[in-house]
C-alpha cells in the first residue's frame, strides 16, 4: 500500500529568512500562520533599527504577529507602523486628527450596523496599490467575543488543485469600493467615491514582492474577472455566466478553510501586525451590545504583480 504523504510534507519554506536576533521569542499559534511575540516592547521597536528589523523578518515568516500588554502611546504606534512605510488614510472611516494614518474603529451602541469587517477580506484592494500591512491595537474589548481571524492566502494558493492553478494563471479581476463601502451612499455620493477610486484591476494570483510566494488574491472586494471570456474558456454563454462567477466564488471561499487560519482573542493593549499582501482577515461581530474599540495604522503598499 503506498505511503500517504501529508499535504504539508515537502512544502516550500514559508519564507527565505535572514539571520534573526534571539531577543524576541516567537511562539507559533498554528501550523500555518501566526505567532505570538514575547520579550519585545513595540515602543522600543519603533526607535531601535535592529529590533524593528527582527520584527519585520518575523512578520515575513509568520504573516501575522500578536503581542499582549503593549502599553505604548499613539505616537509610538504610528512611529512603529511608519517604519514599514508611509501611512494611509481611509476615505470613509477617516483617521485620528492628531495622528494622521491612525484609523479609529470604534463599535458601540450608536454605531451604524455595518458589515464590512465581518467578511473575509484583504484591506483596501479597491486601491491601485493596496496596503502593505497594518498595525492594529485593541483599546477596549468585550469580555467575550470580538475575536479576529487571519488567513494565509499563500497556503490557500499552494493547496489548490493543479488544474485550478492552470485555469487561473494569468486571470485578472476588478475590486470595488463602490460596491462595498459605497453601496449605502446616495447615488451621487457613490459615483463621486468611484471617481476618486476607480475599480482597479489586480492579478488573481499575485507574487509577494519580498518572499516570492504566489498568493491567491481575490476577496470580498472582488467583483468579477476581466479577461475570462476567451475562446479557451467559453464555448457557450453559461461558461461565462454563471461559470466565471462560480469559479470566482470558489476561489474566494478558500479563505474560509480552517486549516489556513488563526484566531486571536483580544485584550486591552493587545496588538496585531499583519502582512496584507499575503493574508485576509475577518473581525467577528458577535459581541453586541458590548463595546469594541480598535485603532489601526495602515501602511501604503505596492502595485500587485
Amino acid at each position: 500500500m503506498p505511503q500517504r504523504v501529508h499535504p504539508r510534507e515537502h512544502a516550500p519554506a514559508l519564507v527565505r529568512p535572514g539571520v534573526l536576533r534571539t531577543s524576541i521569542k516567537a511562539e507559533p499559534l498554528t501550523c500555518t500562520i501566526g505567532a505570538e511575540l514575547f520579550g519585545v516592547n513595540l515602543g522600543d521597536a519603533s526607535r531601535d533599527d535592529d529590533l524593528f528589523a527582527e520584527v519585520r523578518e518575523l512578520l515575513l515568516k509568520y504573516k501575522v504577529l500578536f503581542l499582549r500588554d503593549q502599553d505604548i502611546t499613539r505616537t509610538e504606534h504610528v512611529a512603529l507602523a511608519s517604519r514599514f512605510g508611509p501611512l494611509e488614510d481611509h476615505p470613509v472611516a477617516g483617521s485620528d486628527p492628531d495622528h494622521p494614518g491612525l484609523v479609529r474603529i470604534y463599535k458601540d451602541l450608536d454605531s451604524r450596523p455595518e458589515h464590512y469587517e465581518n467578511a473575509l477580506h484583504c484591506d483596501a484592494t479597491w486601491r491601485e496599490c493596496p496596503p502593505m500591512g497594518a498595525v492594529l491595537r485593541c483599546v477596549e474589548t468585550p469580555e467575550v467575543g470580538g475575536d479576529t481571524v487571519w488567513v494565509n492566502m499563500a497556503e490557500a494558493y499552494r493547496r489548490l488543485p493543479e488544474h485550478i492553478k492552470t485555469q487561473i494563471a494569468g486571470l485578472r479581476a476588478r475590486h470595488s469600493i463602490e460596491a462595498t463601502f459605497g453601496a449605502v451612499m446616495p447615488m451621487e455620493q457613490r459615483h463621486q467615491l468611484k471617481d476618486r477610486y476607480p475599480d482597479p484591476e489586480h492579478p488573481v494570483v499575485r507574487a509577494h514582492p519580498e518572499t516570492g510566494e504566489q498568493i491567491l488574491f481575490v476577496n470580498a472586494f472582488t467583483t468579477h474577472f476581466v479577461n475570462f471570456h476567451t475562446p479557451d474558456n467559453v464555448r457557450f454563454g453559461q461558461d461565462h455566466a454563471p461559470g466565471a462567477n462560480n469559479l470566482l466564488n470558489y476561489l474566494i471561499s478558500q479563505a474560509a478553510v480552517p486549516e489556513y487560519q488563526v484566531r486571536w482573542r483580544w485584550r486591552r493593549n493587545s496588538f496585531a501586525i499583519w502582512d496584507n499582501r499575503s493574508t485576509q482577515h475577518y473581525a467577528v461581530q458577535d459581541y453586541w451590545p458590548a463595546v469594541r474599540k480598535m485603532e489601526r495604522a495602515g501602511i501604503v503598499g505596492d502595485r500587485p504583480f
